[in-house]
């Protein structure tokens, strides 16, 4: 990784010399069947690709920039973000091992874990969300072979003190994955501080207009990568030469979105804080909010993603809510350019041990609209709350 920024250096592999007149970005090739000027160059893997479901110009090169971000060997790219998720935990764990991993974990992931391993005879335990790294530790068994970390977790937004977990697994012989679809690569790279493998939903911020699905996968250690690679390999899983252009194009522009809608999305979370509607703000970058010192310490920035817990209301209350807003879609996803709004009471009954909040929990995705626009979108949304409760 050279001494130039993120923004810099994801533009600047683009406009690099050498390869003579061309377009900016790579053509997209729709191609399966590959052709060879000789019968002894059609298994030649060092002319490339020799098959369309290898990757391709535009996703090789969206594979080379994310490496760069996350500091890594390599990068895989997969048909979705859970598939980044769930490729590290097949590849890596084997019968009879343990999977540890958070109690707030993203929904998809933990059913991946609950039904699909434990039917091959691997078992999952779960941690309290924001635990220590010591009661981490206490709860791994001598059949624990991987920790699965997301930090923020999901819809709570628990942070955990990744590098000293990551340093403690390491000296045990425990394997690390971390989501960090939170930090996009950006406000946090999990090889730096010691995390074996890093996967992020490339679905969010990288493709960032809500328009195509995909996941990264990113290893330092060419051994573990091997392992991904080989499962990658043997389920045949790739992306298609259109969504590697589409999010190629959107990591160019990644560190500028992800830093405005930040910075909106923390505006609107202290305006969200002084509401007497609101409860708290889970939000790990605001001032006060659990896990803030070290979001703090290990953090350079943000996602624009968080949750609003309610002073007591109702479902009916949080779909008026929800109802009266304008600009905030309703829909699953984050990391667009549109703002949008979940409620997400009902998925917290999933977890063995569900928090005790003070009503009603909401989730907010803070876009590229005028911060001053959504709060007065949000007015219009609080008044319908108060009419309801």
């Amino acid at each position: 990784m050279s001494d130039r920024s993120d923004r810099t250096r994801l533009i600047a592999s683009a406009t690099r010399r050498g390869a003579g007149r061309r377009p900016v970005n790579p053509p997209v090739e729709r191609g399966s069947t590959l052709l060879n000027d000789s019968p002894g160059a059609m298994r030649d893997a060092a002319a490339g690709p020799v098959y369309g479901i290898e990757d391709l110009t535009a996703a090789r090169e969206l594979r080379a920039s994310l490496a760069d971000l996350e500091g890594a060997a390599d990068v895989w790219l997969v048909p979705s973000g859970l598939a980044a998720v769930t490729v590290p935990l097949t590849a890596l764990t084997r019968p009879g091992d343990e999977v540890l991993t958070t109690d707030a974990l993203y929904g998809p992931s933990r059913r991946f874990l609950n039904r699909h391993l434990k039917a091959r005879g691997i078992t999952a335990a779960f941690h309290a969300p924001g635990a220590s790294v010591d009661d981490i530790l206490a709860a791994m068994t001598n059949r624990t072979r991987l920790l699965l970390i997301e930090s923020p977790g999901s819809l709570t937004f628990d942070l955990v003190d990744v590098p000293a977990l990551a340093a403690a697994c390491r000296s045990r012989g425990v394997l690390t994955v971390m989501d960090n679809t939170w930090a996009a690569g950006l406000a946090f790279r999990p090889l730096a501080h010691g995390v074996d493998v890093s996967v992020q939903a490339v679905t969010k911020y990288v493709g960032g207009h809500s328009d195509l699905l995909m996941g990264a996968i990113a290893a330092a250690d060419p051994a573990v990568g091997r392992q991904i690679a080989e499962t990658i390999e043997d389920l045949g899983w790739r992306v298609s030469p259109d969504d590697a252009w589409l999010a190629l194009r959107g990591i160019r522009t990644l560190p500028l979105r992800y830093a405005e809608q930040a910075r909106s999305a923390l505006a609107i979370a202290q305006w969200l804080q002084a509401r007497p509607e609101v409860a708290q703000v889970l939000h790990p970058a605001l001032p006060g909010a659990p896990g803030h010192d070290l979001w703090r310490r290990d953090y350079s920035g943000a996602a624009s993603i968080f949750g609003v817990v309610m002073n007591g209301g109702s479902e009916a209350a949080a779909h008026a809510l929800m109802s009266a807003l304008d600009l905030f879609g309703l829909g699953y996803s984050w990391g667009g350019f549109e703002s949008l709004i979940t409620h997400e009471t009902g998925q917290l009954a999933f977890r063995q041990s569900p928090p005790a909040l003070a009503g009603e929990l909401l989730r907010l995705h803070v876009g590229l609209e005028d911060p001053a626009d959504l709060i007065a979108d949000l007015e219009a949304g609080l008044a319908a709350w108060a009419a309801t409760s």
